[in-house]
């Protein structure tokens, strides 16, 4: 089993940036498909962008060109870096780990941008 706490999330100013991580304790890392996820107020929750323990990554069409997801296994951590964001990213992020049908998520670290 492994427990996230994202962090990094706040108020950004529309075209600005944010980074944004997730740090899990608890299990063997590397073995984890990773995920970002963000769910905006009366929305469904979505897929931002995942990364498999492979490296491999997909964004969802907002996210591409402007989002980059990394790893660092050694630290037991997932990034999310954020670019020329836009007040439609307003939302809570969640990490989110992946493995054999298991899905584990951390409790969401708010991102608002606005002027």
């Amino acid at each position: 089993q492994v427990q996230l706490a994202e962090s990094g999330g706040g108020l950004a100013q529309p075209g600005g940036s944010l980074r944004l991580s997730c740090a899990a304790t608890g299990s063997i890392f590397s073995i984890y498909d990773m995920g970002w996820y963000r769910q905006a107020p009366g929305k469904q929750r979505e897929l931002v962008a995942g990364i498999t323990s492979g490296g491999s990554t997909n964004f969802a069409d907002s996210a591409k060109g402007r989002f980059t997801i990394s790893r660092d296994n050694a630290k037991k951590t997932v990034y999310l870096q954020m670019n020329s964001l836009k007040p439609e990213d307003t939302a809570v992020y969640y990490c989110n780990a992946y493995l054999a049908a298991q899905n584990y998520w951390g409790q969401g670290t708010q991102v608002t941008v606005s002027s």
